[in-house]
């Protein structure tokens, strides 16, 4: 993560691709991140989960819609509501 509150993430394939961090949370000894594609109040949200990789941080997005529920109920409160999380 950079100071700025960008994350670079590298696919598979090398591609990459840029997300603003919105939140970090640690829940029940996983890290996550809420990210969203751009920096506008209607941007796309992804919830991703830190997996172990060594000394680079990896990250999947939570894709389990049960875990996608409580964990974006987590993060509007972190966030004291001020976003709201659709998920669809």
């Amino acid at each position: 993560m950079t100071e700025s509150g960008k994350i670079t993430l590298t696919a598979d394939d090398g591609s990459e691709e840029v997300f603003f961090v919105l939140e970090k949370a640690e829940i029940a000894g996983n890290s996550y991140l809420l990210v969203t594609d751009s920096g506008e109040d209607e941007a796309q949200a992804l919830i991703l989960r830190q997996m172990e990789a060594g000394d680079t941080a990896a990250y999947e997005p939570v894709e389990d819609e049960k875990e996608l529920k409580i964990l974006s109920g987590y993060f509007e409160e972190l966030l004291d509501n001020d976003v709201e999380i659709r998920l669809e």
